[in-house]
C-alpha cells in the first residue's frame, strides 16, 4: 500500500497551531473528523491518547506518526500536519516534533494497518524528503512533496 492511496490534499494541515501534544492530537482528530465522513473527532482523539499512554508514536528526527484504529469508517485515512516552532511529543530522541503522519484505520484492519505505517516509516527514512516538508511554502507544496516522495519510494521497490 501507497501513501498516495490513502492521503488527499485536503488532509493536509501546513501549520499547526498547536503547542502540546494534546492539542496537536486534538487538532489533528478535529480537521480529519471535518474531512472524513463517519468519523467521530472526539472518538479519534481519545483513542489517539490511549495509544500514545502506551508510548510516544514520536519516533525522531522530529517526526511523529500518531496512529489508531476506530469504529466508523471503512477504509484507511491518512492525515499529514507541520508544526515549525515543533511540539514537544515525548519522542524518543527528547527533541520536537515538526512532521505529523496521522493513521486512522478501521478497526479489524491490522494488516492494512501495518503497510500504511511501515510506508510512512520509510518514506520518512529520506532526510531530503523531511527537509523538504520543512521548507514547503503551502499545504499543495506539502502535499506534491509527499506524492512525489511516494512516486519514488514505489519506483526503488518495484521489481523489474
Amino acid at each position: 500500500m501507497r501513501v498516495s492511496d490513502v492521503l488527499s490534499k485536503e488532509c493536509v494541515i501546513p501549520e499547526l497551531k498547536a503547542r502540546t501534544k494534546h492539542e496537536a492530537l486534538a487538532e489533528m482528530s478535529a480537521a480529519l473528523a471535518s474531512r472524513v465522513g463517519g468519523l467521530d473527532g472526539e472518538g479519534l482523539l481519545e483513542r489517539l491518547l490511549e495509544r500514545e499512554r502506551l508510548g510516544s508514536t514520536g519516533i525522531g528526527y522530529g517526526v511523529a506518526i500518531p496512529h489508531a484504529k476506530v469504529k466508523g469508517i471503512d477504509a484507511i485515512v491518512v492525515g499529514f500536519a507541520r508544526s515549525s516552532p515543533g511540539v514537544d511529543f515525548q519522542s524518543t530522541d527528547k527533541m520536537p516534533v515538526h512532521l505529523f503522519f496521522l493513521i486512522v484505520a478501521p478497526e479489524h484492519s491490522t494488516a492494512a494497518h501495518l503497510k500504511v505505517l511501515a510506508a510512512i516509516s520509510r518514506l520518512l527514512k529520506d532526510n531530503g524528503l523531511r527537509n523538504a516538508l520543512t521548507q514547503a511554502a503551502t499545504g499543495d507544496d506539502i502535499y506534491r512533496v509527499i506524492m512525489e516522495g511516494d512516486w519514488r519510494m514505489s519506483l526503488r521497490n518495484a521489481v523489474i
